[in-house]
């Protein structure tokens, strides 16, 4: 029998980068396609704007700047595309969106060295600088179907407004706000295919929505206008960056412990900024903080080797 020698590793998977990426797409659908329906041909637009301007600048930088010739799309900008189209508002213009689309990819992504390198979530760098850049368009919602501006759940709480959205409003998805996070009944359903196909582990989530909602019964007790767990919960941008953006694979830990630290860090900011701060909404400044913790969360997070003895030091 022939044995032939090659390098490690031995074992190895059927997964590849483009179909843990498409399996991402398929989880992103349902809330992707309730934008289109509830808030019109816009959505379609900045969706499609922003998916396909991310995929082909991805491709553009990887194929001729970098100079791989054989380099087949990933389909990993086509992901950073939609998360980008699904943080937006309404209000904002294809031609911003596709700003957004490349400070994602060519700056946050690329300048890092690629997929598998950056430091911070793509999409979410896309969303703060365009939030900096054009606040006003960032920070203007529409109620679904009629388009009348209106605040949204989270702002309402802020502003002590007697108006108050209903808990089914914000489950279906009936409510304003950025065009994919509106419907935590479909995000839900998504990320449960993740799950299915085994592409995440629940502990992020867990921790994260778990710690909102303790910090929330914690504040609500004291004073009501805090506004209740669930509000917190479905009313924002939690359940979006919680189950598909603070799960990202290369900008959070490796370890369960990890997982669990950055969960618990992700929540505590977010409601710091949410009860406390100038802004309604903390979901992406708080992701993105603790991206930043990630290798001090791994360094510290780290398991032990089974069967090593620690060497005591004479010194």
């Amino acid at each position: 029998m022939k044995l032939t020698m090659t390098a490690a590793p031995h074992l190895r998977s059927g997964n590849s980068v483009r179909s843990i990426m498409l399996d991402v797409l398929i989880a992103l659908t349902p809330a992707a396609v309730w934008a289109v329906v509830t808030f019109g041909i816009r959505a379609l637009v900045l969706i499609l704007v922003c998916t396909a301007g991310a995929e082909a600048l991805d491709f553009f930088i990887v194929r001729f700047l970098r100079n791989k010739k054989s380099y087949r799309p990933d389909l990993s900008g086509s992901v950073t595309g939609l998360l980008l189209a699904l943080n937006l508002s309404l209000a904002v213009k294809w031609w911003q969106a596709l700003i957004g689309v490349f400070v994602s990819i060519a700056i946050a992504k690329a300048v890092f060295g690629g997929l598998g390198k950056n430091f911070f979530n793509p999409a979410l760098i896309g969303r703060v600088f365009l939030l900096i850049s054009f606040p006003v368009q960032m920070t203007t919602w529409f109620s679904p179907f009629d388009l009348q501006t209106s605040a949204t759940p989270m702002a309402i709480l802020k502003e002590g407004s007697s108006r108050i959205f209903s808990l089914q409003e914000m489950f279906l998805g009936t409510i304003p706000g950025s065009l994919g996070e509106v419907s935590a009944l479909l995000l839900l359903l998504g990320f449960g295919w993740l799950l299915l196909r085994r592409r995440v582990l629940p502990v992020i989530p867990v921790a994260y929505i778990g710690t909102v909602a303790i910090m929330a019964a914690i504040f609500n007790g004291v004073n009501p206008a805090f506004g209740s767990p669930l509000y917190h919960i479905l009313g924002g941008g939690l359940m979006l960056g919680a189950l598909f953006m603070a799960t990202d694979m290369v900008t959070s830990p490796m370890s369960i412990r990890g997982h669990l630290i950055f969960g618990v860090g992700c929540g505590v900011i977010t409601m710091v900024i949410r009860l406390f701060g100038g802004y309604p909404e903390g979901v992406s400044f708080a992701i993105l903080v603790m991206n930043a913790f990630v290798p001090l969360i791994d360094m510290v997070s780290k398991p032990k080797i089974f069967g090593k003895v620690k060497v005591k030091s004479n010194a």
